[in-house]
């Protein structure tokens, strides 16, 4: 199967999104400077239930500004994300991010709760949800700071380790070979790296997500762990998301990156999030 690309404009860029499918829509939303690409074995596995569409958030590869990249803003993704569902669908959607992109499916859902049927936020990383969440802050502003000092190799490698990647992303995973579309998405990711170190890294790591508006009811939020991150940050920030939101968190095979490297068992538990089941 293969997904049909096509470009939405939006004030001030022009997003690039796949889609694959037929039934109710499902949006996906990477993060950092991940694109469409590491969604498409979840996409193939969700395609028989679901219209799976996955788009580069502005900035990152295929989605490009209309003039010089500016600083993430997650109300910009959030409206970005709502225009998609708009000329996608005639009604609500169900949303599924990833990391940053479960921030701005978060986003999303407090401003926009009319377009979302459910939104699944898996691994969000929001810092200020932690009970002491300076020590954390500090250590992304020190990557920040190596990349104005050193360049965004150095900047780049200590993120990793901070965000427990390293292991993730070099072959940590004995389930995960990548296929030349892998390796296709990975040159663009590696690509995006600068621009996620330098406008996107510190906005999201202060966002804030409105958790008032995300309990009122509707739509119904769910907050994704990876059974392989206990310990790790993001782990840490969405288990304190799940506490404020009243709500336990739902366990997804694999790491970080679950959706690709468990693509199989991930889609299960999804489908069976999305359906009102109990995983």
């Amino acid at each position: 199967m293969t997904p049909k690309s096509s470009t939405l404009k939006v004030p001030g860029a022009k997003i690039h999104y796949e889609a694959l499918g037929s039934g109710p829509l499902l949006l996906t939303i990477a993060g950092g400077p991940s694109d469409a690409g590491v969604f498409a074995g979840l996409s193939r596995q969700l395609a028989d239930r679901y219209t799976v569409v996955a788009y580069d958030p502005r900035g990152n590869s295929r989605s490009h500004f209309d003039g010089e990249p500016v600083e993430q803003q997650l109300d910009v993704h959030g409206d970005d994300a709502a225009r998609l569902i708009d000329a996608l669908s005639d009604g609500p959607a169900f949303v599924l991010g990833n990391s940053g992109g479960a921030q701005i499916g978060l986003n999303l859902a407090a401003r926009h709760p009319e377009r979302v049927r459910v939104l699944v936020a898996h691994e969000p990383p929001c810092l200020v949800m932690l009970d002491d969440p300076e020590k954390a802050i500090a250590a992304d502003r020190e990557i920040y700071e190596t990349y104005l000092r050193d360049g965004i190799g150095p900047a780049m490698a200590k993120f990793m380790v901070m965000a427990g990647l390293d292991d993730e992303y070099d072959g940590g995973s004995p389930e995960f070979e990548p296929s030349p579309e892998d390796i296709a998405t990975f040159a663009r990711m590696e690509a995006n790296f600068e621009y996620f170190i330098a406008h996107g890294l510190m906005p999201l790591s202060l966002y804030c997500p409105d958790v008032a508006a995300l309990r009122a009811g509707e739509p119904r939020v769910v907050v994704g762990i990876g059974e392989e991150t206990v310990g790790q940050i993001t782990h840490r920030t969405s288990v304190a998301l799940a506490a404020k939101l009243g709500a336990e968190p739902v366990v997804f095979p694999g790491g970080h990156g679950g959706f690709g490297s468990h693509s199989e068992g991930f889609a299960r538990t999804l489908h069976q999030v999305l359906d009102g089941q109990k995983p």
